[in-house]
């Protein structure tokens, strides 16, 4: 369920506040491959299922880069902010991935609005979130994102 803020004010109310979590989203060998071919990266880790297979995770896995990717969709899930113009990806603080994500897995989003800091012309907002794998034991991703939305 998405919250919804109208102008930068509301948003600044949320800070501490947790966001929920985001529904489940697949990671296939279609989405896998796709992130291959934008990127170029076709390590056989992700795009040769068939030695995957044999390899220390038993199948294909997607792209650590590939899954910090989806925090975006996933987060938009989340948080809706209305009456701003322009809304940007400012940079990380942090990320690691605890956990692979094999081809098949679900994951979602589990955020907390940890800060919003005053910039010139808007707000720079400072999330942390866990992309977490359905049945998983560690999440696939610990992330804290900087963002920034200007009036």
């Amino acid at each position: 369920m998405s919250i919804t803020v109208n102008g930068l004010d509301e948003l600044k109310k949320l800070a501490g506040s947790d966001l929920g979590t985001s529904e489940w989203i697949e990671v296939t060998q279609d989405r896998i491959d796709t992130f291959a071919d934008a990127t170029g990266d076709h390590q056989w880790i992700h795009t040769d299922p068939e030695r995957a297979a044999q390899g220390p995770f038993g199948a294909p896995i997607a792209h650590g880069y590939l899954t910090l990717s989806l925090f975006i969709p996933l987060f938009t899930q989340l948080l809706d902010v209305r009456g701003v113009t322009t809304k940007v990806n400012y940079g990380l603080n942090k990320v690691r991935f605890p956990a692979p994500v094999r081809v098949g897995s679900r994951l979602r989003l589990a955020a907390r609005l940890s800060s919003v800091e005053d910039v010139p012309g808007g707000v720079q907002i400072a999330v942390d979130g866990t992309i977490e794998v359905d049945g998983g034991t560690k999440p696939a991703a610990v992330v804290q994102t900087l963002s920034r939305f200007y009036v």
